[in-house]
């Protein structure tokens, strides 16, 4: 993987891109000399874990035959307080899947991901972070 970094303006506005060309705007905030023009780089840590486990989970009930008609994911997550460098002390990941979906099958899909697949989950794991989460069939 080759990410390229280029600072965009005087203050902290960064623009990443992949290899693929793909490109992504990183800032700090206001209080902190940025701009808030794009998301800051602790926050796009907690968009991986959504995003890593949003594609695990797609991809099992896809190969279980489920009919997954809406998928949305929602993730509160809480930073150390008080330290530097600060850490995510936890996440707690809520699944919306709507469709014709067995229960045990999504609940299973998510476990697994969570559990074993999801590269991020594992990642934040070994940094401590206590993860939680639930799953909101058609609701």
């Amino acid at each position: 993987m080759k990410i390229a970094l280029q600072r965009i303006d005087d203050g902290f506005n960064m623009e990443a891109a992949d290899e693929n060309g793909h490109k992504v705007l990183m800032d700090s905030s206001i209080e902190n000399g940025g701009k808030n023009n794009g998301i800051r780089p602790m926050q796009m840590v907690i968009m991986g874990l959504g995003g890593c486990s949003a594609i695990d989970v797609a991809m099992i009930l896809k190969k279980q035959r489920q009919e997954v008609t809406d998928f949305r994911i929602e993730i509160d997550a809480e930073r150390e307080k008080g330290k530097e460098p600060a850490l995510w002390e936890s996440a707690h990941i809520i699944f919306h899947l709507s469709g014709n979906i067995d229960p045990d099958k999504a609940a299973r899909a998510v476990e697994l991901s969570m559990n074993k697949y999801c590269s991020v989950a594992e990642t934040l794991r070994r940094g401590n972070t206590k993860l939680t989460w639930e799953v909101k069939l058609n609701a």
